[in-house]
């Protein structure tokens, strides 16, 4: 009994020596996700979990925290945090613990002065930056807290009369040149030398514009446009600067709208981050299904939640081997990208579970970990970086380090714990790209949807394919060319024998008609017409022809051009041909009944017909031609394309003039009342279905109110 007793007791001490080794940490509070093609979410491991919650106590600041603007960590490992409330800043060891703060000193007039308001700071290897706010000013202090000298307003005449001057955050370059950004100012960032001297703006916002307001502001007299609102660029709110001196900055006043496109597009227009050269101009990566700017599957109804619209960005932190991330304050939620503009992940809400923010402020690296400031809690959350985090930061190191064989190691490590990350495909098609397996590595950039990276991987294997087969390419290209000008030929020779004959056409000769016709529309819409070289039957095979045209160039387009195997079916293809067709068709003889015009409905429905012939003949050999193009080479398909819409049109616009014997001039006229004609029957035709609609639910409703009384 002894030795059973003192057995339970042993392993009891050694679970208790087990749990006491143990670090606290919590299960993540929150989802953390990427986004696919489509910009659904795709769950993803954790790549930060919330280690502890730090507030005034634990740091032992003099008094609790009051509106905290910012959060910087300086290259010291020291912790930074602006407190606008209590005019000052806490400046915290590596560990959180209070060290000091800055608020009161003496300024360089030998006058006691303090911090008011102050918004930002930025610290270098030599001096604490704080941009004092409500001074409009910004102060300098050495690492100790003591003052080193003030840099008042900056002077220049580009600043607007009675400008003011409100930094609310700033960066500093190697070189000791001042970025700042400045809440009441539009211009851009102000850039400033180390003595505080104006250098310029960079970086302005472009002006959103109201086409309807542009309209009106057109008929205004100089006077009215003086007192009418005036577009002004959006200004930027938080600004941080890397090792390079490319600059980052964030903006939360942009048109919500222009947000979105800038988004989808991948545009830097209206984007709600920029990496800026000291010129000011964008050159941030965009490489990833959307471009960089948070939330992409945005909710605009309450019903579903009480956030809605595009995110609201207000703060930037640069990460281990270019990685970099952003903070929404709408959603409380963190979106890191790699240097390529890719979605890592994303994570947070709001909440006050440790992990969840309630009003997040501010973010800030410290090494692999991740603080965040909560303004509402008045604390710091710390995140440590997991082991998926760890291999996603090696995988890019070893990338970035030229390290490729690891990298695929890591890459594949990571498509065992996550396998919906694309940038992981990404990174093997890369090391596959080059060891010069091209083949494979266009497989590994299909899986991601890269088209770029795949239009490089088969640019290459091309090149391999025709040193291959270099003799028989020419052969074919002439055997093909070979064909096709028999064809013409054998075409001309029956068209010139039935011209002759006065036999029925049967339906090969109204077919091969349509190939003179494409080249000779004066003499060739005569004779369809007048000679009646075409009919009903080769009409419908040309529009047969334009629509099986239309879904092989749907389905038969190369990856490049088609990366998700998009296409619409049969049933599409056929309405959107018919309908036009037959709207211009039907439009035309309204009208030219009216103006004097000689087709009938029939004549017209042939000539429109035999005009989609180039569809075909021009279509169909620029599908087949994209499965050897690169991305770089689509603008062949999408010109012959182009030439074909045009010779369409051509031919349509001509044959309503042969066949109706007008002259140029009333055919234009014609032709463009054909298009309003159009319009308005499709108006027509939408209104009744509209009013047949009600009718039928009209009817109905009676239909059940006399069941329910019977």
């Amino acid at each position: 009994m002894k030795k059973i007793s003192s057995r339970i007791w042993a392993a009891a001490a050694v679970i208790l020596l087990i749990a006491a080794s143990v670090v606290p940490t919590y299960a993540a509070p929150y989802a953390t996700y990427t986004y696919n093609i489509d910009g659904r979410p795709q769950a993803s491991p954790a790549a930060y979990t919330p280690i502890m919650q730090i507030d005034s106590a634990y740091m032992g600041l003099p008094s609790p925290m009051a509106d905290p603007s910012d959060m910087v960590v300086g290259p010291d490992g020291r912790i930074y945090i602006v407190e606008a409330g209590n005019h000052r800043v806490d400046v915290l060891d590596p560990h959180f613990k209070f060290l000091f703060s800055i608020s009161e000193f003496i300024n360089d007039q030998g006058v006691p002065d303090r911090l008011n308001g102050p918004r930002g700071c930025f610290v270098t290897k030599d001096y604490i930056y704080v941009a004092d706010t409500e001074n409009n000013r910004i102060v300098v202090f050495q690492l100790d807290g003591t003052i080193d000298h003030i840099l008042e307003q900056p002077t220049a005449a580009v600043f607007e009369q009675n400008s003011i001057y409100k930094p609310v955050a700033l960066a500093v370059d190697a070189a000791k040149r001042i970025y700042v950004v400045s809440s009441t100012t539009y211009q851009g960032i102000i850039a400033l030398n180390d003595k505080g001297e104006f250098q310029g703006f960079i970086g302005a916002q472009k002006v959103t514009y109201n086409i309807i307001d542009i309209i009106w502001r057109s008929f205004q007299t100089a006077e009215q446009r003086a007192l009418s609102t005036q577009y002004i660029s959006t200004e930027y709110n938080n600004i941080t600067i890397d090792d390079e001196g490319f600059i980052y900055v964030t903006t939360s006043s942009i048109d919500e709208a222009a947000q979105r496109s800038s988004l989808r597009d991948k545009s830097s227009t209206y984007a709600p981050v920029k990496k800026l050269n000291t010129a000011g101009n964008d050159i941030m990566a965009r490489n990833g299904f959307f471009g960089p700017g948070g939330e992409v599957n945005i909710n605009d109804s309450p019903v579903f939640s009480d956030i809605t619209g595009a995110s609201k960005i207000i703060d930037v932190a640069l990460g281990e081997e270019g990685t970099w991330s952003i903070i929404d304050e709408k959603r409380s939620k963190v979106y890191t990208y790699d240097s390529d503009g890719n979605l890592l992940f994303a994570f947070g809400d709001k909440g006050m579970q440790i992990g969840n923010i309630q009003s997040i402020e501010a973010i800030a690296y410290r090494g692999s970990d991740l603080l965040i400031l909560d303004k509402t809690a008045n604390n710091i959350t710390l995140y440590n970086r997991t082991e998926y985090g760890d291999i996603l930061i090696n995988a890019l190191r070893n990338e970035n380090n030229r390290r490729y064989d690891r990298a695929v190691d890591d890459w594949e490590a990571i498509l065992q714990r996550n396998t919906n990350f694309d940038t992981a495909y990404v990174g093997i098609g890369k090391a596959l790209y080059r060891s010069g397996k091209w083949t494979e590595a266009m497989e590994y950039f299909k899986y991601a949807y890269d088209v770029s990276n795949y239009s490089n991987a088969f640019k290459m294997y091309r090149q391999e394919w025709v040193s291959k087969y270099i003799i028989v390419i020419p052969v074919v290209v002439i055997a093909v060319l070979w064909g096709i000008t028999k064809f013409f030929s054998y075409a001309a020779v029956v068209n010139k024998k039935t011209a002759l004959s006065t036999k029925k056409r049967t339906f090969g000769e109204e077919i091969l008609y349509g190939f003179h016709l494409i080249f000779h529309p004066f003499d060739g819409f005569w004779d369809l017409k007048h000679e009646k070289r075409g009919s009903i039957r080769g009409a419908i095979f040309y529009i047969a022809l334009a629509v099986l045209t239309f879904t092989y160039q749907a389905i038969g387009r190369s990856y490049i051009l088609n990366p998700r195997a998009s296409y619409a079916s049969i049933l599409v293809q056929v309405t959107s041909l018919l309908v036009p067709l037959f709207l211009w068709v039907t439009a035309n003889w309204c009208l030219t009944t009216l103006m004097d015009g000689e087709g009938s409905f029939k004549d017209i429905f042939i000539a429109s017909s035999y005009s989609l012939i180039p569809i075909p003949l021009l279509v169909i050999p620029a599908t087949l031609l994209t499965n050897v193009l690169t991305q770089s080479e689509m603008g062949i398909y999408t010109m012959i394309i182009t030439i074909a819409w045009y010779w369409v049109g051509i031919l349509i616009f001509f044959g309503m003039m042969v066949t109706h014997d007008y002259t140029l001039g009333k055919n234009v006229i014609t032709s463009l009342g054909t298009i309003v004609g159009m319009a308005f029957i499709m108006f027509v035709m939408i209104l009744l279905s509209t009013l047949v609609v009600k009718m039928v639910g009209f009817v109905s409703s009676i239909v059940t109110e006399i069941s329910y009384r019977l």
